[in-house]
């Protein structure tokens, strides 16, 4: 792999990890409790992406008991750095490939 597409994955792991850093502090301000879904940022590698991820509580808590998973909108995917371990009309969850996975587990909010 060219240092330059060995960048290009890290920034794309970096970016997964601040957005789900941001919507841990969304559960923090809605409460673990809520019965509905709740709107997560979209946990893709894609800076400029802003869309809602709708999931409910105990879904979100199932993502985040692996730190190499995130959720992300069908089509967020990308498959140089993840694959789609569980599809459903709102959301798709990815696990990191193995040579990305440093930079999820290195920034889990939960380790």
């Amino acid at each position: 792999m060219s240092s330059s597409e060995k960048r290009r994955k890290e920034r794309i792991a970096r970016n997964e990890a601040l957005f789900r850093e941001v919507n841990e502090r969304v559960l923090d301000v809605v409460g673990e409790d809520d019965p509905g879904t709740i709107d997560f940022l979209c946990e893709c590698g894609d800076p400029d992406c802003t869309g809602a991820v709708p999931l409910t509580s105990a879904e979100y808590e199932r993502v985040r008991a692996d730190p190499l998973l995130f959720a992300v909108l069908p089509g967020h995917e990308i498959e140089a750095v993840e694959s789609v371990v569980e599809r459903n009309e709102r959301y798709f969850v990815v696990r990191k490939h193995v040579s990305e996975s440093s930079v999820a587990r290195e920034t889990d909010p939960r380790s």
